[in-house]
């Protein structure tokens, strides 16, 4: 049962999205609360009526906030924290900045997403070393016998998607890093599904490196993002590129590289967004994490038990444990156009294609799926809503 003391009422009033739309797109972009847009409007106002540079001195307490928030957020330091962009360049920059080379084996898991699996890629073809996947279990996550037996001399890294873009999953990133810590091996998460709708501790799972973005579970801006590498390891990756405020330059042929964080940063970034983010990771902390994965899980169950009450649906998610994210198909009708009809009815949901996470996609057979995302602020009403409106815009299912 959810938490009753879970004020779903004050969450709403909170957020102007919820009178406009029904918002099941939270994997996408989540609707933000009015604190976040504030800040966002708040700073640009300052831009405009101060100049960019000028505002940003001004709210230089307010940047410094945000670092130490994320880091409350993941139980790490703010010194081990890199705002960025997204959660795509936030990956990016660890990954990149491993010294890898022939012989070394990158495990990852068949849920990983294709950007990440892409870069991987790439980067075993630029040095010669190997990705290696480590097959899922029954449940359809990752197999941990498998990737223990996996684990040898040549292990140079293992990356794991915690909350795979569909399926529902929820990987077991702390047993994970219990094995890579064992073996000493470094190891990259991507929270990007999990930061906000899953409490992370980054010593209780054991990660070397995490990234995650502000616009999905955090409801924070589009366009921010972060990255945590633990403090033994900052100095240890290079940054794939560099700029003044990444390094110094300390004469004509040489450069010093700081040894924060920050390393991953470009000196350039989104002044307003940087701001918005740590209001939106005070917003989460001020619900709790713990209360706010409950309610989430209690709702996608919800969710997934109308859908698989309902004839010609099938529901795709996996795993022993699952999340917010919840996948399906109509039989016989494209998810593109389920997306589209449901969009006229004032309904968001996404389409998540087998490019998408294609290893897994592969494996299990996957079309096209529709994926409903939910948050807190969602409620049981707009669920039975969903219902109802899937039956009357696609009655010849049940045919």
């Amino acid at each position: 049962m959810p938490n009753a003391a879970f004020n779903v009422d004050r969450a709403r009033a909170d957020t102007p999205g919820c009178t406009e739309v029904l918002h099941f797109n939270n994997a996408g972009s989540a609707l933000p609360p009015q604190p976040v847009l504030d800040a966002q409007i708040d700073h640009l106002n300052q831009e405009a009526h101060l100049g960019g540079y000028e505002a940003a001195a001004y709210a230089e307490d307010q940047l410094q906030h945000t670092y130490d928030a994320i880091a409350q957020l993941i139980g790490a330091e703010a010194k081990e924290i890199a705002l960025v962009e997204n959660a795509t360049r936030a990956w990016d920059m660890a990954f990149y900045g491993m010294d890898l080379g022939p012989g070394d084996h990158i495990l990852t898991s068949a849920a990983s997403y294709a950007s990440n699996y892409i870069a991987m890629l790439q980067v075993a073809e630029r040095t010669g070393a190997k990705v290696e996947v480590v097959p899922s279990d029954t449940h359809g996550q990752i197999d941990l016998h498998a990737l223990r037996n996996a684990i040898d001399d040549r292990t140079a890294l293992i990356a794991l998607t915690h909350v795979p873009t569909n399926g529902g999953l929820v990987n077991p990133a702390a047993q994970v890093g219990a094995l890579a810590q064992e073996a000493d091996v470094p190891y990259l998460l991507d929270a990007c599904q999990s930061a906000g709708q899953l409490p992370l501790d980054v010593d209780e799972i054991g990660c070397t490196m995490l990234s995650a973005t502000g616009r999905k579970y955090l409801r924070g801006p589009r366009g921010t993002g972060f990255l945590y590498v633990q403090r033994d390891w900052i100095e240890r990756l290079t940054p794939p590129l560099l700029d003044l405020h990444a390094a110094t330059l300390t004469s004509p042929t040489s450069y010093r590289i700081r040894s924060d964080a920050k390393r991953f940063e470009t000196w350039e970034g989104y002044v307003a967004g940087k701001i918005a983010l740590g209001v939106a990771v005070d917003y989460a902390l001020d619900w709790g994490l713990d209360a706010i994965a409950e309610r989430v899980q209690h709702l996608a169950d919800e969710l997934r038990e109308m859908l698989r009450a309902q004839r010609g649906v099938t529901v795709y998610d996996v795993g022993t444990r699952q999340c917010g994210i919840v996948t399906f198909a109509i039989e016989g009708t494209d998810a593109h156009a389920i997306q589209q009809r449901l969009r006229t009815d004032g309904i968001n949901v996404s389409v998540s294609p087998p490019s998408s996470t294609l290893l897994d996609a592969e494996a299990r057979s996957l079309p096209k799926l529709v994926r409903a995302s939910v948050h807190y602020y969602n409620t049981s009403a707009e669920i039975e809503r969903f219902g109802a409106t899937l039956n009357q815009r696609f009655p010849m299912r049940n045919g």
